[in-house]
């Protein structure tokens, strides 16, 4: 059994430099072997849940190979409080261990679950807060004269996606916040196709 360490980034214009470094000084403390962590990463994110890294660290847990999940900070694994519990909880119950170097914790446990939904809960408000100063930002810029929107043809997410996501079983707000889109775009992409 190995531990697994995981990395994520939103933008380009971020670096994982930073929690890899904080990472591995909590390996180097806490774990017996450093040559066995198993690193996973994703960079550009976004709000999307897209992410092949993660996708792989998911593979590994469901197949038993790792008994340790390492992250800088818990929103890394996720900014939605329904996926993140979801994901922790599935963790848990295969026995794997989840630590969030930054915020000091270890999540395992129901104290740990309780912790975690804490955490998630602040990660889901802050990202609402964030786009809802966006939208501020914008409505003032619409008053002055100065917003132009986007380029008439592009789109934010893609209709393929929108499809994935409903065949998951979302519903059309969920595949709204995973894709940082409107409800309004995902019915349009849903009829189109």
């Amino acid at each position: 059994m190995k531990t697994a360490a995981y990395i994520r980034v939103s933008t380009t214009g971020q670096n994982l430099e930073g929690q890899r470094r904080e990472i591995e000084r909590w390996i180097l403390g806490n774990v017996a072997d450093p040559e066995k962590v198993i690193w996973f990463e994703d960079r550009a994110t976004g709000n999307n849940t897209n992410r092949p890294g993660f996708k792989a660290l998911q593979k590994a847990v469901f197949h038993g190979e790792v008994q340790t999940v390492i992250v800088y900070k818990l929103d890394r694994v996720s900014r939605s409080l329904i996926d993140g519990l979801t994901t922790i909880q599935g963790w848990l119950e295969k026995g794997v261990r989840l630590v969030s170097t930054s915020q000091q914790f270890d999540f395992s446990g129901a104290t740990g679950k309780l912790i975690a939904s804490v955490l998630f809960s602040v990660a889901e408000m802050e990202q609402e807060t964030r786009r809802e100063r966006q939208q501020a930002g914008i409505a003032v810029a619409k008053e002055r004269g100065i917003y132009k929107g986007r380029k008439k043809g592009t789109t934010k997410g893609s209709q393929k996606r929108a499809l994935e996501l409903q065949r998951q079983g979302l519903t059309v707000s969920e595949i709204s916040n995973v894709m940082g889109v409107s409800r309004q775009t995902v019915y349009r992409y849903l009829k189109a196709a």
